[in-house]
């Protein structure tokens, strides 16, 4: 497995050589740096950990810039790891988008919008209680009952009930990498990624 940290910076549309116009997320892809090598023997698994975003020295913890220091790399701001069993990278290497090649199907992980409290008919689709006449007053968005009364005296766990919604870590599989910018440090993904514009993301496969 291959993988690089991103930063979604938009949406935009493609025109593909048949005329089919094809709706694509820009992501800056990189450049990472490889800050540590977990293997079987030392950690119990093979993945790599790397990182990405520059980030001032003094806003850096000294635990971390001596890890970095390790890498021969200066401070980054998201560290990220990436189960890679073959651990074809070393320490202090450094990963660009050019490791995606375009028509290639890659997942993208990342974290959707918060949407804050929301209510029933928001976050589950429901359709609200009755109609607006018959004596209904301000029920049209009411979840209704959620419990019984003498048995069981209680509502169950997992009642969908209002509540936070999003905010969640989400995983997109089936994204084809419809063009690679390598000069630019940029990949065009089809289809929407979780998360808003600036949003930090893990583009693998």
């Amino acid at each position: 497995m291959k993988g690089i940290i991103g930063k979604k910076i938009g949406m935009t549309s493609i025109f593909e050589p048949n005329g089919r116009q094809t709706a694509c997320t820009i992501i800056e892809a990189g450049p990472c740096v490889v800050t540590q090598v977990k293997t079987t023997e030392k950690d119990g698994y093979n993945a790599l950990q790397i990182a990405f975003g520059e980030k001032k020295e003094k806003h850096t913890p000294l635990p971390l810039r001596q890890h970095f220091a390790k890498a021969s790399t200066s401070p980054k701001q998201f560290i990220r790891e990436i189960p890679d069993p073959s651990l074809e990278k070393n320490l202090g290497e450094q990963i660009t988008c050019d490791i995606f090649q375009e028509g290639e199907i890659v997942e993208v992980v990342g974290t959707s919008k918060g949407k804050g409290f929301q209510g029933v008919v928001k976050r589950h689709g429901f359709s609200g209680v009755g109609e607006a006449t018959h004596g209904q007053h301000d029920r049209s968005r009411a979840p209704g009952s959620v419990g019984g009364s003498s048995y069981p005296s209680r509502v169950f766990k997992g009642m969908r009930m209002a509540g936070r919604m999003g905010a969640e870590r989400v995983k997109v599989r089936g994204l084809k990498v419809v063009r690679v910018f390598a000069d630019k440090n940029f990949i065009l993904v089809g289809g929407s990624v979780p998360g808003h514009n600036g949003s930090i993301l893990i583009i693998q496969n």
